[in-house]
């Protein structure tokens, strides 16, 4: 799904460390230079405290281009977060900031003890396996309301596949490999006659595996409803 504002899963910034996309500024909220966010982490408590500091990704034509986003609280409201930034104060400065994603530093050798869990760093260029043999490379991830979708690159194209338990059967990191069971279709075209029978949608059923900028959510533990 192109955007504007998209361009990279990844900012390298030295050896050991990068820079993890952790949320989205959606719209202004109020008057008083708040900002809805989108959340694209599974610990708000820790990457979005007073004081946090983010690289903002923006088109060249933004008056926030190469500059950085100072939080000075998050709020709740009816279960949404909201922002407030330094340098933002009122409703003017806060849309000329809408759907800039914000990105932090991040160690690479960090680690999560979650089962089931991945940063998409450590997605993003395994191989892709099926049936024992090599038929593409994570390239990217979507991050979708419902499920998150994996960019994989094959010989013949990009093939958009949801990173459910249904098809994605086994994920690597030592062996950098993520193996699928997809069903048909899904990889290669089908004969008119068997491509009604064979639909595949990015609301397939399954226990989801599903991923954000930031940590991955536990097996079983999102619902796409919420």
């Amino acid at each position: 799904m192109a955007s504007a504002f998209v361009s990279t899963w990844l900012i390298p910034i030295s050896k050991n460390e990068t820079q993890l996309r952790v949320g989205r500024l959606t719209k202004a909220h109020g008057l008083k230079g708040a900002i809805k966010l989108e959340l694209f982490t599974d610990d708000p408590g820790r990457r979005f405290v007073p004081g946090a500091v983010f690289t903002l990704q923006v088109p060249p034509s933004s008056p926030w281009h190469g500059k950085t986003l100072e939080l000075a609280e998050l709020r709740w409201y009816n279960g949404h977060p909201v922002g407030f930034f330094v340098g933002v104060p009122d409703r003017t400065a806060a849309e000329s900031l809408a759907k800039a994603i914000l990105w932090i530093d991040h160690d690479l050798d960090e680690k999560t003890n979650e089962q089931d869990a991945w940063f998409d760093h450590q997605l993003v260029g395994l191989a892709v396996i099926r049936d024992g043999v090599r038929i593409g490379t994570v390239s990217a991830i979507d991050h979708l309301s419902a499920q998150d979708l994996l960019h994989v690159s094959t010989d013949s194209g990009e093939v958009l596949v949801p990173f459910v338990k249904a098809i994605v059967s086994a994920v690597d990191i030592d062996a950098g490999t993520l193996t699928v069971t997809p069903p048909p279709g899904l990889f290669e075209e089908l004969p008119a006659s068997e491509a009604d029978d064979a639909q595949v949608s990015p609301g397939v059923a399954g226990d989801e595996l599903a991923v954000d900028g930031d940590l991955a959510a536990t097996v079983g533990d999102a619902d796409p409803t919420d």
